[in-house]
């Protein structure tokens, strides 16, 4: 070899403040020089720091940037980390959600007529993310979070939570876009919170996906019920029904917490 490595460089390899273009050439000159290999010190404590240090580079997962955004938000990082696993949270979920909302918005923009459309299928697209966000078959990482304290219930109720939050923004989005009045236009979110009470309700009793298609299916026959009863496919978004719905996600809301923290 016709230089060695100087003392000041060998200290500031030791403690990790090269440069990584200047380490990896320390690193390539200690496997060819035995007498600059034999300087590196055999030090347990620095030995079990420099491994904390790569584990921690090489086995940490890097934030996604939806995760980054919730932290930035105040959401713990557990939890953020938690409700970016969700498999619903993934893009084609998010796409799924847009592309009805793009077909509702422009058939009602079309012709008002398909209004109801939109406000009918608007709640029923938290329910299609909470029937795949909970489960073996759906969720890559439930056994992992099964032997957690946050499995069953709870993890179900927060995941759903996530996924009802990014639906009703969604749909948010894309209320001012349709040709209703604006509290017509949001006459699908106390039904939102409704079928996704009762959803979460009933799946202490039923698998998931069950739950989500019995509340979907009874949401969308109950909306016909009543436009076929009164001749207004608008009447299941009326004033007196808005209040039912926000009393009866109250009510399920209050079991569910029971049920939670039971």
């Amino acid at each position: 070899m016709s230089w060695h490595i100087t003392d000041d460089l060998m200290d500031a390899y030791l403690s990790g403040g090269l440069d990584p273009a200047r380490a990896m050439s320390v690193d390539a000159h200690l496997g060819g020089c035995p007498d600059c290999r034999a300087a590196v010190p055999y030090e347990e404590d620095w030995l079990r720091d420099s491994w904390q240090r790569l584990e921690a580079e090489v086995l940490s997962p890097r934030p996604s940037p939806m995760e980054r955004l919730l932290r930035t938000c105040g959401v713990p990082q557990h939890m953020a980390r938690l409700l970016t696993a969700t498999p619903t949270m993934s893009g084609a979920w998010v796409a799924g959600v847009v592309a009805a909302l793009t077909f509702a918005v422009l058939a009602a923009r079309e012709s008002a007529t398909f209004l109801p459309m939109f406000l009918a299928v608007a709640p029923i697209l938290p329910l299609a993310g909470i029937a795949l966000a909970y489960g073996p078959r759906v969720d890559p990482v439930h056994e992992m979070l099964a032997a957690t304290p946050l499995s069953g219930a709870r993890l179900l109720l927060i995941r759903a939570t996530g996924t009802l939050a990014v639906a009703v923004v969604l749909a948010a989005g894309a209320s001012p876009l349709l040709p209703a009045p604006a509290w017509l236009s949001a006459a699908w979110l106390m039904p939102s919170l409704a079928t996704t009470s009762c959803c979460l309700l009933l799946s202490s009793r039923l698998p998931v996906p069950v739950s989500a298609l019995t509340t979907g299916g009874l949401w969308l026959l109950g909306v016909a019920a009543v436009g076929g009863a009164t001749g207004d496919l608008l009447a299941a978004f009326g004033l007196a029904a808005q209040i039912g719905y926000g009393c009866a996600a109250l009510l399920m809301s209050l079991r569910l917490y029971s049920k939670v923290t039971a």
